[in-house]
């Protein structure tokens, strides 16, 4: 779909504006998420997916890892992530972290069917859903990998009058 012609240079400058910056707040807003949700992991019961994750964890261990120590590693962990993204500081290392950390987290609609389904596999619980709303911060996490080689975002004005 085209712009209206009075308005594409509005347009432009919008995406432009995206372009430039996307990444980057893709970046921090990762790294918000990742710290916030990581803090609360380290204070009994504030986190609500503590208690689930500890469970998963000592599940996949094979019991070697306890429910406790496996959320306080896990707290360990997000907050790395977090301020790895939001430092920018090794972003490669920070982004394979990230992508172990996301496999580890859709370990539950398998091994924990009944807690993140109300009806399996159409109706996801609230468990469930915040495990399968992962696949959005996996996407922002592609985003901002793509660039860790010098890679960017382009905001291509279109051709034609008013990219003159």
């Amino acid at each position: 779909m085209t712009v209206p012609e009075p308005l594409e240079p509005i347009d432009i400058r919008i995406t432009s504006w995206m372009a430039q910056r996307g990444v980057a707040l893709a970046r921090i807003a990762l790294g918000i998420v990742f710290l916030w949700f990581g803090a609360l992991k380290f204070v009994p019961d504030l986190s609500p997916a503590a208690d689930l994750a500890g469970r998963t964890i000592e599940r996949i261990t094979f019991g070697v890892i306890a429910p406790d120590a496996g959320v306080r590693i896990l707290a360990v962990w997000e907050c790395l992530i977090g301020i790895g993204l939001l430092s920018g500081y090794a972003l490669r290392v920070t982004l394979l972290l990230l992508f172990v950390q996301m496999l580890g987290t859709m370990f539950p609609l398998v091994l924990f069917p009944s807690e993140t389904f109300r009806l399996v596999p159409i109706a996801p619980s609230l468990e469930g859903q915040y495990i399968i709303k992962n696949v959005v911060l996996i996407s922002a996490a592609i985003v901002v990998g793509a660039t860790v080689r010098g890679g960017r975002l382009v905001a291509k004005p279109p051709q034609g009058k008013a990219a003159a």
